[in-house]
């Protein structure tokens, strides 16, 4: 894969001074609301992204193509594929620019051998790898288990743990409306379950999967290990099967199983940020960045996870062209690699960015899912542009966007400094949970329809980024 049209030397600086100057348009807060002329035009154009976007259904068909690559783990020959498969079909767009940016990226490999068994019940329970994990010997590991909800009650129970099996049996909280709060309170279980656990001698870690659906299927998710304490392999079983093994802990408190896993980590590997732009009109050194991550699990396809967040950003770029909007500031897309389990190709991007004079106005990231658009959560300093930027609801709504509120923007996105508006794309949460790292992340699980109005809704946002911000 070489380079087209473009450096692979690329970066951004944007002083918090600069930006104060752009914004000498908007010096009291009756110069914030936009007049109703002004609105109007813009509602039009809005109007027409949504339309096309619905009606043509392009990115859809993408994420179709995209999804028949298969999983998209960083450093596998999926992902190489899935890099290749976006490079050339950027090429394809007439945009000003697509090129590649490298990066180094772990490579793990989940292995043939995935087994969870209770001894003596000839009962084999349902259980994914954690991404990242050590493996067992070919024999696996044979303990007893011992059931606990958090780290505090770990803490209270460490005396019992040496030589067995820590079971965290715990899940996001039904009760939360916020489906992300209830998997932001509980996922240090997963990622950190294995650190603790072996501090106090135990020999391995199973998880009951974080998800949001009553069924056996595992999901799987980055865990971590630090090197002063033993690595001890980890593993998340089906949701029913968690509450199987619970029952029968509770029946037997020495009940012990045996669990095998055969994955294992291999040298970093080199992969890429895929990016294309349209070059600004009239500020083409102003940078407006949409984009989500390529990289999936290996399990599943990727498809809300986040091939629809790619996918969208991209679509981002090709409304623009397909309608004749002609940006005053340069729109680029990026690919993001290796979100999952490592966040390398967000620190490329970051550190490259520094060393050339381009300024990043906003940046904004799609996921969490192909689901019905609600907000957008916003990461600024300024009072004023929130301000600003919740002035545009009333053209925003047209692609069915209700509010904007402060918070997190996104895992890649977010790792770019210097930038006034880092902004994150709500969609509807409630299902998003159902396919998370998991075999359930397949593409019929994508509505054309929600993920195209999600598109739309972007596009209008990236569309008033560059003309007012």
């Amino acid at each position: 894969m070489t380079e087209y049209n473009r450096s692979e030397k690329i970066s951004w600086f944007l002083p918090a001074a600069l930006f104060l100057l752009m914004l000498s348009n908007y010096t009291s807060a009756q110069t914030i609301n936009m007049d109703s002329i002004k609105i109007q035009n813009y509602s039009n154009v809005a109007g027409q992204i949504v339309t096309t976007a619905l009606k043509e259904r392009k990115g859809y068909e993408l994420l179709r193509e995209l999804c028949m690559i298969g999983p998209r783990l960083s450093g596998s020959k999926n992902s190489l594929e899935a890099i290749n498969w976006a490079f050339e079909k950027m090429k394809t767009f007439g945009f000003d620019s697509v090129w590649l940016q490298p990066a180094m990226v772990p490579h793990w490999e989940r292995g043939d051998t995935e087994s969870c068994t209770i001894i003596n019940e000839n009962k084999n329970l349902s259980v994914l790898a954690l991404g990242g994990s050590v493996s067992t010997s070919e024999e696996g590991i044979t303990a007893e288990v011992i059931e606990v909800k958090d780290f505090d009650e770990l803490e209270k129970r460490k005396d019992e743990l040496k030589d067995k099996i820590v079971f965290f049996n715990n899940t996001i909280d039904a009760g939360l409306v916020d489906t992300f709060s209830g998997y932001g309170k509980i996922v240090k279980q997963r990622t950190e379950g294995a650190i603790e656990s072996a501090k106090y001698g135990a020999v391995g870690v199973l998880i009951k999967s974080i998800t949001t659906k009553y069924d056996n299927v595992p999901h799987t998710g980055v865990m971590s290990y630090v090197d002063s304490i033993p690595k001890i392999p980890s593993a998340a079983l089906g949701f029913q099967d968690a509450e199987y093994l619970s029952k029968e802990i509770k029946n037997n408190p020495h009940l012990k199983i045996n669990f095998k896993l055969s994955c294992k980590t291999l040298p970093d590997a080199k992969s890429y940020n895929v990016i294309c732009e349209i070059k600004g009109s009239e500020k083409p050194n102003e940078i407006i960045v949409v984009g989500g991550h390529l990289d999936s699990w290996d399990v599943g396809y990727g498809a809300h996870d986040d091939g629809a967040g790619c996918i969208q950003s991209l679509e981002v770029l090709d409304l623009f062209k397909r309608l004749n909007i002609k940006p005053k500031r340069t729109i680029r897309c990026v690919f993001f690699i290796n979100e999952e389990n490592g966040s390398r190709g967000a620190r490329e991007y970051e550190k490259i960015a520094e060393q050339s004079g381009e300024k990043h106005i906003a940046a904004i990231e799609s996921d969490r899912g192909g689901f019905t658009p609600e907000g957008f959560y916003v990461d600024t300093d300024s009072s004023l542009v929130f301000d600003i930027l919740q002035s545009w609801l009333p053209v925003l709504e047209k692609a069915g966007i209700s509010w904007i509120k402060k918070g997190g923007s996104g895992s890649d996105v977010g790792k770019i400094k210097n930038t006034a508006a880092l902004i994150g794309y709500v969609p509807d949460d409630q299902k998003y949970f159902d396919f998370h790292h998991s075999d359930n992340d397949v593409f019929e699980e994508v509505h054309p329809r929600e993920l195209e109005l999600g598109t739309a809704a972007i596009t209008v946002l990236t569309y008033l980024l560059s003309e007012e911000l």
